[in-house]
């Protein structure tokens, strides 16, 4: 394992009262390296005056996986705010969903616009 940055890594003892290898106990120490958690990405739907509010609510619950209930509240922040969150993810996660609902929307010919940002 190769150490770049001294204050990602931690030491822990641990202490033995068995003999080891060696035939002798004493403390061994093991080198955890912390891991850092990954930035997360807000998926943002957008408001236009031509996608049906029935299909942003069908996308929010396909896509992402919403109830009825809470796809019909993202939906009316959008329609109202101009855009509402859909859902936070790690960045890989965020641009796929985000492509999917261009696709999707492309295909059924709505011009939904979608876009990440980083929380």
């Amino acid at each position: 394992m190769e150490i770049t940055d001294l204050d990602d890594i931690r030491i822990d003892p641990i202490f033995s009262v068995e003999d080891d290898h060696d035939g002798e106990s004493g403390i061994a120490t093991a080198i955890k390296k912390k891991v850092k958690k990954p930035k997360l990405y807000k998926v943002l739907l957008h408001n236009d005056d031509y996608t049906t509010m029935e299909f942003v609510i069908y996308v929010l619950q396909s896509i992402f996986g919403k109830s009825e209930n809470d796809a019909m509240a993202v939906m009316l922040k959008v329609h109202k705010e101009g855009h509402g969150v859909c859902g936070v993810y790690t960045h890989e996660i965020a641009e796929t969903k985000a492509q999917k609902v261009i696709e999707l929307a492309k295909e059924e010919g709505h011009p939904l616009l979608c876009s990440i940002e980083q929380e």
